[in-house]
């Protein structure tokens, strides 16, 4: 089965009342994402839902940078992250807890993280950066970011996320404010709502955004956008890998080297491998090299 609009995300808006939406379906990104990671399906369902998740926000926020969403606890999976750009990549990873059971299906969020937090961060290119964390409220990621949202911004917003771990998909709703050159329909959110909430996986990986989208709102005039490209893509290198051994000091990173001859640095979102040497180390802590804090 693939999906009839891989890859790509749409914005819509309703015509006749003062609602937005966007409408993502992931394929290869999803795969391209997870292919070296090796996780059990629950985890990569999960992550797929991250990642539809960010390709959604991403879009409805409208910023240059880097959008990054992320839980954290103590539970199976301590940590799953998902990032995405203003050009449309995304990359993510999940972390298990040593001696995690895989089979991890059947378990809510909450559940899978274990007394957590979901975080939200806005790195923009030009600007302060951002973050935004609240409890996980909710038994899926959906329920969580709709908490979120409804603590965090005037607007009414909601999601819907879904992944079987091979295909993700997802639906995000927005109210906007009213405008004076629509006739107000107080009830315009209530029943797009409602009409979203009959949404399925299958529609979303099956058909294409427009069919799905008069399928779900016949009743309103909604007009869709061109289609946007996702993909993966890792913002790794071997430059940025290099910097990090500047956390460790230069002691600390000669003495590393001494143990191992080589230091190798392996990225956990893409599996790129980076290997540092003595001639690495001395460029990076010279004196008459960059002034390093």
């Amino acid at each position: 089965m693939k999906a009839s609009n891989p890859d790509q995300i749409h914005r819509f808006v309703f015509d006749d009342c003062d609602i937005r939406g966007e409408i993502v379906t992931l394929d290869a990104t999803l795969h391209d994402a997870t292919a070296h990671q090796h996780l059990p399906e629950a985890a990569r369902a999960l992550l797929g839902e991250f990642l539809t998740a960010v390709s959604l926000m991403i879009e409805v926020l409208k910023f240059s940078g880097t959008l990054t969403l992320q839980a954290r606890g103590a539970g199976p999976v301590p940590l799953i992250m998902a990032e995405a750009t203003d050009a449309r990549t995304l990359r993510g990873i999940v972390k298990f807890a040593e001696g995690a059971q895989p089979d991890l299906s059947g378990l809510t969020l909450p559940e899978l993280i274990g007394n957590g937090v979901l975080t939200l961060t806005l790195d923009p290119t030009q600007g302060q950066r951002y973050q935004g964390i609240v409890a996980l409220e909710g038994d899926t990621l959906a329920q969580c970011l709709t908490a979120y949202f409804a603590r965090s911004e005037q607007l009414p917003t909601r999601l819907w996320l879904y992944c079987d771990g091979r295909h993700a998909g997802g639906l995000l709703l927005q109210a906007l404010p009213p405008s004076a050159e629509r006739t107000p329909r107080p009830d315009a959110w209530e029943t797009a709502e409602h009409l979203a909430e009959t949404i399925t996986a299958q529609e979303l990986f099956e058909l294409d955004h427009a069919t799905v989208l008069v399928r779900l709102f016949n009743e309103f005039e909604v007009r869709l956008f061109p289609p946007q490209e996702l993909s993966f893509k890792c913002q790794c290198s071997r430059e940025r890998s290099l910097q990090a051994l500047t956390s460790l000091g230069r002691n600390d990173a000669y003495a590393l080297l001494s143990e191992r001859d080589v230091i190798d640095i392996n990225c956990e979102f893409c599996g790129a491998q980076y290997r540092f040497g003595q001639q690495d180390l001395d460029e990076l802590f010279s004196s008459s090299g960059r002034q390093l804090h």
